[in-house]
């Protein structure tokens, strides 16, 4: 075989053992990338779903008053929307029938446990017994047993996330706060939630908050205007095969 020959044949094996490596470190780099964006500790923020669909889940946390859980549901069945109620056991026990109005309206009632405390101040076992008391009240007044629980105040670490999936509860958070605890205006609460929510958005709001009731039909409307559907948070979280990135939004994986 001649020098120049040999020379060419040096090149190319040279040139697709390049390419051979170039392909491997880039599924390596995008393997790499995935697995830093995925955080198996995090709660459900929100949800990425797939190319077209329009959804967004409102959620109210019920742990104190009931002056108005009565209009909320009068305003979401006004439009014909499910949404999903967020209650701590003792509200569940001191309310029976309004936990019971909830679940015939049609609205999904969730754990948000029995008294309030940090969830990251108790050991596993107290965490478990603690949400599991709530579960207990809510699946005897409406005969079906809470499955996503959501950490009062929000407050949640590694260990709070990986008790309570353990426990049987998926941990939901929220990526829109409309602050209506904070007795903002309905203009204002309707601003924030507006400006902020997108697809696959988890929407917070409370009952017993003062101005909930005047700017939940516009807040809803402007929704629907736009194309939304309004769900309930277990029907657009994945159930399985999903990861949840770094910002909190759930995934599927062989979407991602």
């Amino acid at each position: 075989m001649s020098v120049s020959v040999k020379n060419k044949f040096f090149t190319l094996a040279l040139v697709l053992l390049v390419a051979v490596f170039a392909v491997i470190s880039a599924a390596l780099d995008r393997h790499a990338a995935g697995e830093a964006a995925a955080d198996p500790d995090l709660p459900v923020y929100s949800v990425r779903l797939p190319e077209g669909e329009k959804k967004v889940a409102l959620t109210f946390d019920a742990a104190w008053g009931n002056e108005d859980t009565g209009d909320l549901i009068a305003i979401l069945d006004r439009y014909g929307v499910k949404a999903t109620f967020f209650v701590i056991g003792k509200w569940a026990e001191k309310y029976p029938e309004s936990v019971r109005a909830l679940a015939d309206a049609g609205h999904d009632v969730m754990n948000h446990s029995w008294d309030h405390p940090h969830f990251t101040a108790l050991s596993g076992p107290e965490m478990v017994k603690n949400a599991d008391r709530a579960s207990d009240v809510v699946s005897d007044l409406t005969g079906v047993r809470p499955t996503l629980f959501r950490a009062p105040y929000g407050d949640y670490n590694g260990e709070v996330i990986r008790t309570m999936r353990a426990a049987g509860y998926q941990v939901i958070q929220w990526d829109v706060d409309s602050l209506d605890w904070k007795d903002l205006s309905a203009g204002e609460i309707t601003e924030r939630v507006l400006s902020r929510v997108k697809s696959g958005s988890i929407v917070l709001f409370h009952n017993a908050a003062k101005h909930t009731p005047e700017a939940l039909p516009g807040i809803i409307e402007a929704l629907l205007k736009e194309g939304y559907d309004l769900v309930k948070v277990k029907d657009m979280i994945w159930k399985s095969g999903y990861a949840i990135d770094h910002e909190g939004r759930q995934y599927l994986l062989e979407a991602a």
